[in-house]
Formats: C-alpha cells, sequence, structure tokens
C-alpha cells in the first residue's frame, strides 16, 4: 500500500528550545483539528468509499498525515531538549510537563488529550468528504495561528510546509468530491438510498 522511508516528509532543524511554543504547536499533534485525528479519519474513510479514486485519496492523504505527526513530534521534541526546571517554569510548560516529562503526548494547546470525538466516519460518501475538506481548512487555521504567534525561522520554516500541506489536501478533497458527484444522480446526491424507499 505505501513505504515507508526513515527520514522526516520535511527536515526540521530547530537550535533554540521555546517550550512555550511546543505547547501551542502540540495541538497540531493531538489537538481537535491536528495530524492524529485527521490520519484516523481518512484511514477509517476509506473502508466505506465507494469510488476507487476517492479511495486512493483517502489512503495517500491519510498516511501523510501519519508522516506530519512525525514532523510536528520532531519539532515539540526540538523545541523540549535539555531544559532546565527554571525554564520549564518560567515558559509555562509545567503543566504539561509534571504529566509527561518532555514527553510526546497527544494533546490540544488548551491541555485537553486526544480523543476520537475529533474525528467522525459516517460511511456516506458526500458527508465524508465535506467532513474532510473542512478537517482541512480547521487546520490550516491552526496552522495561520501558529505562525502568528512564532518568531523562530527554524520553528516557522516547518509549519509553513506542512500549512501548505493542508492546502493541497482540500484541494485533492475537492477532486474527489466531483468524482463523487460525477458517479450520483441529484436523486442521492445528498445519500438517498432507494433501498430503504418504503
Amino acid at each position: 500500500m505505501w513505504e515507508y522511508e526513515k527520514k522526516l516528509q520535511y527536515p526540521v532543524n530547530i537550535k533554540r528550545p521555546n517550550p512555550a511554543m511546543a505547547k501551542l504547536i502540540m495541538t497540531q499533534y493531538g489537538g481537535p483539528d491536528g495530524e492524529a485525528g485527521a490520519a484516523m479519519r481518512y484511514l477509517s474513510q476509506r473502508y466505506t468509499m465507494p469510488y476507487k479514486e476517492v479511495i486512493g485519496i483517502l489512503t495517500d492523504i491519510g498516511t501523510e498525515e501519519l508522516a506530519h505527526q512525525e514532523i510536528v513530534s520532531t519539532i515539540v521534541y526540538q523545541l523540549t531538549r535539555n531544559l532546565s526546571p527554571e525554564e520549564i517554569m518560567a515558559s509555562g510548560f509545567d503543566t504539561y510537563f509534571v504529566d509527561h516529562t518532555v514527553g510526546i503526548y497527544p494533546v490540544a494547546a488548551s491541555g485537553v488529550p486526544f480523543s476520537a470525538c475529533a474525528f467522525q466516519s459516517k460511511g456516506d460518501a458526500i458527508t465524508d468528504i465535506f467532513e474532510d475538506m473542512a478537517a482541512e481548512q480547521k487546520a490550516r487555521t491552526t496552522y495561520d495561528n501558529i505562525l502568528r504567534l512564532a518568531d523562530d525561522p527554524d520553528v516557522i520554516d516547518p509549519i509553513r510546509f506542512l500549512r501548505q500541506r493542508e492546502v493541497t489536501h482540500f484541494q485533492r478533497f475537492g477532486d474527489g468530491l466531483r468524482v463523487i458527484q460525477d458517479n450520483l444522480n441529484s436523486r442521492n446526491f445528498y445519500g438517498y438510498n432507494p433501498e430503504y424507499d418504503p
């Protein structure tokens, strides 16, 4: 199905630790619009998608989201390595540190742990593809918000890459929507199934 290369999809080389920024970026690992939910969403939805081309899109993007988890994890790791207790306390990273030390844990910037409630898999082609398009826009917005707060070029560079991939994924899901629309007539466009008609 896919081949794993043991290198990041995009390089990360952060020289200056910043645990406060790490706490914000962690939301793209396990927050409500993060990469963990995206990977689970697309890889779950692919099984009930009736169109092979769209299954391919879901599989491609779902596995790429796993690669994005690696990038986000690397960013967080590099931002939190070799911290002193004073740096941890001064940065507000202490609440995370108490529970996880500097381990990578899927959590939102607000501190809420990852939950499968962050994504949906409905089994309806139209519903799922609109869910996916909305998810990519929410992730893009989160990356935009991170970019508004980041001031380190070493952080900004990989975050910009991840943001651009959200835009590309949105466009690919738009291609998937057109495939679905082309295969459905107007009567069952919104999920109508004649088998359930009384």
